[in-house]
């Protein structure tokens, strides 16, 4: 008997409804469950998509980060990486001391030196160029993930701007041979500066 009350109860609901409420009431319960259903699937497939990406950001973060560690590693642990950019290097500064050098004997006798302030501006002008120059040819070579020209201090334009200032303004005279002699001085200083910059 049991098994027949729902029956009875539908066929209750029929005759004082009518069937097409009750079809429309079925259908709008069964529309609303299965909706609530695909709601929840859903937000449940969107939360483990959610977590998985953020696993897998964090998995390349995590490589990214090994990855530029193993390259440090690899080339402090060459010495001969670094004994290449020095020897590289080395070259590019006895270079410019041969033409400071050359720069210095020019604008003692092209320029007029009574002028100090357009005399300065155009050492200042050529040892940037330099520079600029030196730095130019030194992005071809990349030491622990960076260019060479970012271990180059642009206060080395002052510190050799100083020196042939000092030269050619010098009490004594002209005298190339002390002029070679501070232009090397501070070109060693700027080497040793560069080599720090790559060690740290």
């Amino acid at each position: 008997m049991r098994d027949l009350e729902p029956v009875m109860d539908m066929a209750r609901g029929i005759d004082e409804h009518g069937v097409l409420v009750v079809i429309a009431a079925a259908f709008i319960v069964l529309s609303i469950g299965m909706f609530l259903m695909m709601m929840r699937w859903f937000k449940k497939s969107i939360d483990q998509m959610l977590t998985a990406t953020e696993q897998i950001k964090g998995i390349a973060d995590q490589i990214r980060e090994t990855n530029s560690m193993m390259d440090n590693i690899a080339e402090g642990l060459m010495p001969e990486t670094q004994l290449r950019i020095k020897n590289t290097s080395g070259v590019y500064f006895d270079l410019a001391t041969e033409k400071v050098c050359r720069m210095i004997k020019r604008i003692r006798e092209e320029n007029h030196i009574v002028d100090r302030e357009a005399t300065v501006r155009k050492i200042h002008t050529l040892l940037t160029n330099l520079y600029e120059d030196r730095n130019s040819r030194f992005d071809s070579y990349r030491y622990r993930g960076k260019r060479l020209s970012e271990y180059c201090n642009p206060e080395w334009i002052g510190w050799v701007a100083k020196v042939v200032e000092g030269e050619l303004y010098n009490e004594a005279g002209a005298n190339n041979g002390r002029a070679y002699t501070n232009v090397s001085a501070v070109y060693e200083n700027i080497k040793l500066d560069f080599y720090h910059r790559l060690n740290n």
